[in-house]
């Protein structure tokens, strides 16, 4: 089992990503140790939505064909609606978080970012939750849809929306120290 301080951690995000949605994450988990990566569809900076509009930037580290899911203990997907509707629209992106599904590593995905699991196929049977507007989405995807704050079923972590993170932080360091869970298909 892995500790925090010394897990790798993937964030899967592109422009249009709600930026507290990836900001607090990024930064929680670089205070606790663990070292944080950004992976994106190019390796140019990708720009955040602040509320209404378009906030500021953020640097990519690697792009998403360069990932290998092997290297990494968990993958996070914050929302926003225009990030996971672009993720989820790219083949490299939805086999990524395959690998990840398959691998039994922690996946986390908040807000809209639960699109991206819905492409994947990894909700069906699952128990999860989302942002209240796409609770269809998920359950015609065979989710069983909940609306509480965080909702695991093994290993996949999902919460609703930013008032949620500090939970949703807290639960990918518990997932990530608990080790892979059986492998899941997707």
């Amino acid at each position: 089992m892995p500790s925090i301080q010394s897990a790798h951690i993937l964030i899967l995000a592109t422009d249009g990503y709600e930026r507290s949605e990836l900001r607090k994450p990024l930064e929680q988990l670089r205070a606790k140790g663990a070292r944080v990566s950004i992976a994106s569809l190019t390796a140019a900076p990708i720009k955040s939505w602040d509320e209404k509009n378009w906030g500021d930037t953020v640097d990519v580290d690697l792009t998403v064909d360069a990932v290998k899911v092997e290297d990494y203990d968990a993958l996070v997907i914050p929302g926003g609606q225009i990030n996971p509707d672009i993720l989820r629209n790219d083949k490299t992106a939805v086999d990524l978080v395959r690998g990840f599904v398959k691998s039994g590593r922690t996946i986390a995905a908040v807000c809209h970012g639960p699109w991206l699991l819905v492409e994947a196929d990894a909700l069906r049977g699952r128990k999860a939750t989302s942002y209240a507007s796409i609770k269809t989405d998920l359950k015609n995807a065979g989710a069983n849809w909940r609306d509480e704050a965080v909702v695991v079923d093994h290993g996949i972590i999902t919460s609703r929306q930013p008032g949620d993170l500090d939970a949703f932080v807290a639960k990918i360091i518990e997932e990530v120290e608990e080790g892979p869970h059986q492998s899941r298909a997707a």
